[in-house]
């Protein structure tokens, strides 16, 4: 994969982890349960950590994170996080879901594309950034169980 494509990619990603860390800070301000709210506060967490390692690998390859990322993806992040609380928190859970689920798929294609191509610190970056949304995605789906099983009771 040429370059400029791989960095292309990359900040589509970047852009992506940055709207997630508004989304969960939303999201973590209108949990009404105080355990939601944590996780969400450390969910956002992780995501900063994958912005900063994307910007960190972006910028070794002679890229620049988009500026205008920086800018659109935490207001869409943020607006979308508050939106989907008020449609409440089973809804916001499901929505989660899908979006990690979109992002992992992304992050196995890419890794599959570059994995002969690129030195295996980009790799590996990119490998716990999978694990991550993956831990992530099934936090939220154990948390709607939860939720839905205490509802049934």
């Amino acid at each position: 994969m040429e370059k400029e494509l791989l960095i292309s990619k990359l900040n589509w990603f970047y852009h992506f982890e940055l709207n997630q860390v508004d989304l969960y800070h939303s999201q973590s301000k209108a949990a009404k349960d105080d355990c939601i709210a944590l996780a969400f506060e450390r969910i956002a967490y992780i995501e900063q950590q994958h912005v900063d390692n994307l910007g960190s690998v972006i910028k070794k390859l002679g890229g620049k994170p988009s500026a205008l990322g920086d800018i659109i993806s935490p207001l869409i992040g943020s607006i979308t996080g508050r939106a989907l609380s008020l449609a409440g928190i089973q809804n916001m859970l499901k929505v989660n879901i899908l979006l990690e689920q979109s992002v992992m798929s992304n992050y196995k294609k890419l890794i599959h594309q570059i994995r002969d191509q690129h030195d295996k610190e980009l790799i590996l970056t990119l490998q716990h950034n999978l694990i991550d949304e993956d831990l992530h995605a099934a936090w939220f789906a154990n948390k709607l169980d939860e939720i839905e099983k205490d509802e049934t009771s």
